[in-house]
């Protein structure tokens, strides 16, 4: 069993579907409303522990029913929330708008942002337990940084998934292991717009694990040497959460080594667009292994 300590965000997911997307300064009638636990971080979290992984939390909620919520629900999938702390701000919110098997978010951070370096030094018990460190940007950079220094220090793989997407610093992209963004991601982050991104992988041998959709996912051996993982083909419902649900499983099954980490993250991602939610969709372990099975 893996053990994967996440770094991250912990939002209240709320989401409207519609037929269309409405323009500026248009008023529609959605057709269903619903909340679901969301957040980068929290949905990585679901994602590796549903997997089999031994995950802990490390994230800050707010004092009300959402954080309450929101803790309480990490809690029953098993996941170790003993280092998420409570701040001063609201728990973060992401309001979400599904079109067909489209979305448009807008984050409200929240308590998030005050997720700080010295909550991490407290938790030093965790990551010097961790087989990887996973974390994203819905917490501040400055939090970000000091995790990936933390398990530079103690020796241990630092996984970035750059999203939401802001130019990475040098020190940062240095102390990363792996860089997991999609194409947009990594143009932003590595600030290589305009340059072809199988050559931005190439400079990277080895270090980035770039999602493409349906495509799957494309990385490099060590020589620089493309590899592309095909994505599966299922039919969408949601795809909120796909990214995460890739994240989460790369964490996972890292310890299974970099070609089958990939697979079985492309299909937990493919997996988890056929359910509405961002953890409604995520599958679990046999799920994943019924899933592979029925495709070979």
């Amino acid at each position: 069993m893996a053990r994967v300590v996440v770094v991250g965000s912990i939002n209240m997911d709320m989401v409207v579907a519609t037929e269309v997307f409405p323009r500026l300064g248009e008023t529609l009638f959605g057709q269903r409303f619903a909340t679901y636990p969301g957040g980068k971080g929290a949905n990585q979290a679901v994602a590796a522990a549903r997997l089999g992984a031994e995950v802990t939390m490390i994230g800050c909620v707010g004092a009300d029913a959402f954080g309450d919520l929101m803790k309480a629900t990490l809690e029953r999938e098993g996941i170790d929330t003993r280092w998420v702390s409570t701040g001063r701000e609201a728990t973060g919110m992401a309001a979400i708008t599904l079109c067909g098997g489209d979305n448009a978010i807008l984050v409200v951070p929240g308590a998030n942002h005050e997720l700080s370096p010295a909550d991490l030094d407290r938790a030093h018990e965790a990551f010097a337990g961790a087989d990887v460190v996973l974390a994203q940007l819905e917490v501040p950079l400055a939090t970000v940084l000091h995790a990936a220094q933390l398990a530079h220090r103690l020796g241990k793989p630092f996984f970035l998934n750059p999203a939401p997407a802001v130019a990475l610093p040098a020190e940062l992209v240095a102390l990363t292991t792996l860089l997991t963004p999609n194409e947009h991601e990594l143009a932003t982050a590595l600030q290589t717009a305009g340059t072809d991104w199988a050559e931005v992988l190439k400079r990277m041998p080895g270090r980035i694990a770039m999602t493409h959709g349906e495509d799957g996912a494309y990385t490099t051996r060590a020589d620089g040497e493309l590899l592309h993982q095909a994505g599966f083909s299922v039919t969408a419902v949601d795809t909120t959460g796909a990214g995460d649900t890739f994240n989460g499983a790369l964490a996972a099954f890292w310890h299974l080594g970099a070609d089958e980490a990939m697979r079985r993250a492309n299909a937990a991602g493919a997996l988890s667009v056929t359910r509405a939610g961002a953890q409604g969709g995520m599958p679990t372990l046999a799920e994943l292994e019924q899933f592979l099975k029925a495709q070979a």
